[in-house]
């Protein structure tokens, strides 16, 4: 065959959660990925609920607290992802933050990528998870091409709410691949988690892979290469390298990018000379100056870039 290659279609299924640390953590890949295989593949993402109606509330708040803090600052250990200074809550619910995200998918890609950024910083920059239908919506707020009204209105309707409950228990459908994985040398392989009704989730984030050659799982924390090795297993030739811009030109098309995201997205000295510099306990973020002027994090201290 000569010219273009021509790829059987694949679907990317990301199983994941706007309030997971780990899911957090994995954004520099993902985003690396989408932009390797932009327009190549359709990618999907599935709300899976990590904290849901019916758990059982803690005992002691102010003790879960502190344990979870704990936690994420252990993963973001691993991931070199940004965290709050100070973590106020445990999140009492991811149904808000799912709603907002998949509504937001409404008004396309871009937007719905803007959106889930912002519900993710809302807890792992900021310590504030939007944990409420108001406080999703709040932090939304902004973003470049959004519908504010219209996000809020889709948010409640009914058929957003159907999406999210068919996505929840699309996650709690999973592969028999991932009920078993070995622990090999991620911190966090994802296999599956068990559920209280004593079935399994998807652990987060996990990617499965689908093409007419097969199905392929990639689950738990992994490296940019494990995914592309599993793309090419399925298609060969479909996977690439990282598309890499120059630093203001990705800064403006991301609009925040960690210290991991920058080393993987961008070439070229760092950072724009207009960036706007937060602060946070695993390191900076760098914010846009269009972003950063109704960017909740603004509003916890930061400053132009030196």
């Amino acid at each position: 065959m000569t010219g273009e290659a021509v790829h059987a279609p694949v679907e990317v299924v990301e199983y994941t959660d706007p309030l997971c640390p780990w899911a957090w953590g994995s954004e520099p890949v993902f985003r690396a990925l989408r932009a390797a295989l932009a327009g190549r593949v359709h990618w999907r993402r599935v709300y899976c609920i990590l904290f849901d109606h019916d758990d059982d509330p803690a005992p002691d708040a102010a003790a879960e607290t502190a344990w979870y803090a704990r936690y994420i600052e252990d993963i973001s250990g691993h991931t070199q992802a940004p965290r709050a200074f100070r973590l106020s809550r445990v999140a009492a619910s991811s149904w808000p933050v799912s709603l907002v995200a998949k509504a937001a998918e409404l008004q396309g890609p871009e937007v719905a990528d803007r959106v889930l950024r912002r519900l993710r910083e809302s807890v792992f920059v900021l310590g504030e998870p939007a944990d409420t239908p108001a406080l999703a919506l709040s932090a939304a707020r902004g973003v470049p091409g959004l519908d504010h009204e219209r996000l809020a209105t889709d948010a409640a309707s009914a058929a957003v709410l159907d999406r999210v409950r068919a996505d929840r228990a699309e996650a709690r459908r999973p592969v028999r691949e991932v009920l078993s994985v070995p622990d090999g040398s991620s911190p966090h392989p994802g296999a599956a988690k068990e559920t209280p009704d004593g079935g399994h989730r998807y652990a987060l984030p996990t990617l499965l892979l689908r093409s007419p050659a097969g199905v392929r799982a990639v689950p738990g924390r992994r490296s940019y290469e494990e995914y592309t090795a599993a793309l090419d297993a399925l298609v060969p030739g479909l996977s690439a390298r990282p598309a890499t811009r120059e630093p203001a030109e990705a800064l403006a098309h991301y609009r925040s990018l960690t210290g991991p995201e920058r080393v993987l997205l961008t070439r070229g000295s760092w950072p724009p000379a207009d960036a706007v510099r937060v602060e946070t306990a695993g390191g900076p973020l760098w914010l846009h100056a269009e972003e950063a002027r109704t960017h909740p994090a603004t509003r916890h201290g930061s400053s132009p870039a030196s």
